[in-house]
């Protein structure tokens, strides 16, 4: 211990050359080159204001996005309340819906027409059930499991594509309403007038022509050649009409067209059906039915309509019955019946103008 040299170490509290800044010197180390020493590596210097204040400028931004995102929702919200104090439905509901059902439809008759039966089948069936029931709220003996029974026979005819067997199974499946209606009120005995049953009779034939037979001629008209094309072009024009007329009736509605039958329904959204209808009518024919362009205008003219008076034609039923819906199985839009109420009579232009137009195709 005492023979080491303690002059070669630094003083305590003393740096050593070379450290914390104190340089090299050659005096202090003779033969030592002090520039042959690599200099020490400076760390980057993190310039914490800059991106603090990019941080904050982050946190603004976000905030005013979020800002803007709740403003338009809260706008959407109480449009969205606007439209449904005015016309009763939830307008996202019904989008949502209407869209969904769309897609079906059309992927259908695009891929495999095929496929469209059991769409029909079901809607007829559904819709057969929706106005029975409505029908027995309203004090009429419509009997439920015989009208679906006949109208699955009415369905599935048409699935065969001979007019006639259509036409046969029609007669047939109302005579068996009718005739069970007049059995059932037989065993009943309930002291009901001839009038009162009679009513029943007709109604429950009503029942099996305005749902099951209109749908089986969408389903005749499926099967004729290119008949997939007809059947989506008369849905699309139908509806067209109804949206253009929700549409137009909404935005400039002042005149109500029939205020007795259906109060909501205006002059305005009429003419926007029309204009729709028209204009759908023609590119469809041009473009998909490979008609001339004046077959459109027949085609729409005709499907506006019939549109039109299936669509007056049931808010009559509807207000007679006492009822705001067929049903609440659809939100946002009622029931099924509602929705088909303006497709469904149009089956008859468009299965009639099939055989009429279809020379005039454009080769």
């Amino acid at each position: 211990m005492s023979g080491e040299n303690h002059s070669d170490r630094p003083r305590a509290g003393i740096p050593a050359p070379g450290e914390s800044g104190v340089p090299l010197s050659d005096d202090a180390f003779p033969g030592f080159d002090a520039s042959q020493v690599p200099p020490r590596p400076q760390l980057p210097v993190q310039d914490t204001g800059e991106h603090s204040a990019i941080r904050e400028q982050w946190r603004t931004k976000r905030g005013e996005i979020e800002t803007h995102v709740s403003q338009a929702r809260d706008h959407f919200d109480q449009a969205n309340e606007r439209i449904k104090q005015r016309t009763g439905r939830d307008l996202i509901l019904a989008i949502v819906i209407g869209v969904a059902f769309g897609a079906a439809l059309v992927a259908s008759l695009l891929f495999i027409k095929w496929l469209f039966v059991p769409i029909a089948l079901a809607a007829g069936l559904l819709a057969t059930y929706e106005l029975s029931r409505a029908l027995r709220a309203g004090g009429r003996r419509v009997d439920v499991v015989p009208q679906l029974i006949a109208a699955t026979g009415v369905l599935l005819a048409a699935a065969s594509g001979q007019l006639w067997t259509s036409w046969v199974t029609l007669v047939v499946a109302v005579s068996f309403i009718a005739v069970w209606r007049m059995i059932a009120q037989m065993v009943v005995k309930d002291g009901r007038t001839y009038g009162d049953v009679l009513s029943d009779v007709v109604v429950g034939a009503f029942v099996q022509i305005y749902v099951p037979f209109l749908t089986s001629v969408a389903i005749m008209l499926l099967f004729q050649e290119n008949g997939e094309w007809w059947v989506l072009s008369f849905v699309s024009i139908a509806v067209a009409a109804d949206t253009c007329a929700y549409a137009a009736g909404l935005a400039f509605g002042r005149h109500p067209m029939a205020p007795r039958i259906s109060p909501k329904k205006t002059w305005e959204g009429f003419a926007g059906a029309v204009a729709g209808s028209l204009i759908v009518g023609v590119l469809l024919s041009v473009f998909l039915l490979h008609l001339v362009w004046w077959a459109g205008l027949i085609l729409g003219a005709a499907v506006l309509i019939s549109a039109t008076l299936g669509d007056l034609g049931e808010s009559m039923l509807k207000r007679d019955l006492g009822i705001k819906d067929m049903s609440s199985w659809l939100p946002g839009h009622g029931g099924l019946l509602d929705r088909l109420d303006s497709i469904l009579p149009s089956t008859i232009p468009a299965l009639a103008l099939f055989f009429l137009l279809s020379p005039w195709m454009v080769s």
